[in-house]
């Protein structure tokens, strides 16, 4: 996010294994994206399934309250010299 209002807020989450990733969800797409063979079908499941609304919430329930939490209590600092 750019903004202390975290409208821009996105949430990406990426499964990796054997440092390849197979499938990743970004909330601006606002769906599972497969990269692999295994990664195409698991997003079509998931994307279908009730782990996409899962994900879905998981930008406002989680990302959102503690980003606010972070930027208030770092970013809102200013610099002190020692």
């Amino acid at each position: 996010y750019s903004s202390k209002d975290l409208h821009g807020a996105e949430l990406i989450t990426s499964y990796v294994f054997n440092q390849v990733e197979n499938i990743r969800f970004n909330s601006t797409v606002g769906k599972y994206v497969g990269y692999t063979e295994l990664g195409l079908k698991n997003a079509e499941a998931w994307n279908k399934g009730s782990e996409l609304a899962q994900e879905l919430g998981e930008l406002e329930r989680f990302c959102k309250p503690n980003a606010a939490t972070h930027y208030s209590a770092v970013l809102d600092k200013t610099g002190e010299q020692g």
